[in-house]
């Protein structure tokens, strides 16, 4: 399996500040395909932020093009996301996922533990 270890966050910023998170893969990493930063806001279900597939694709919220970057380290397998011009509804819980074939057969999702980002007006 996909163990998923965040950092970066747990941080009180204020609105127009920026904040970077990363997300540290271990485990069959060589069965990853995507790796994402999911957000949860409060009363809102998990959606998605940013997206980089294995082949350096990615995709963005709406609410977050141009504001937002993710990367992805190969080497290391992390994948970071770089938050500019932070609005108080970036604020949320903040979870990093990774998908793929295990074994290259088997689908699975594996997630992090969420990290806390609270933007302040």
């Amino acid at each position: 399996q996909v163990q998923l270890a965040p950092s970066g966050g747990g941080l009180v910023v204020q609105a127009g500040g920026s904040l970077t998170l990363s997300c540290l893969a271990s485990g069959t990493i060589s069965s990853v395909n995507n790796m994402a930063w999911y957000r949860q806001s409060p009363g809102e279900e998990r959606d998605l932020v940013a997206n980089m597939s294995s082949s350096g694709i990615t995709s963005y919220a709406d609410s977050v093009k141009g504001r937002f970057t993710i990367t992805r380290d190969h080497a290391k397998t992390t994948v970071s996301l770089q938050m500019n011009n932070l609005k108080p509804e970036d604020t949320g819980v903040y979870y990093c996922a990774a998908d793929g074939l295990l074994h290259g057969v088997s689908p699975f999702t594996s997630w992090g533990r969420g990290t806390q980002v609270t933007v302040s007006p």
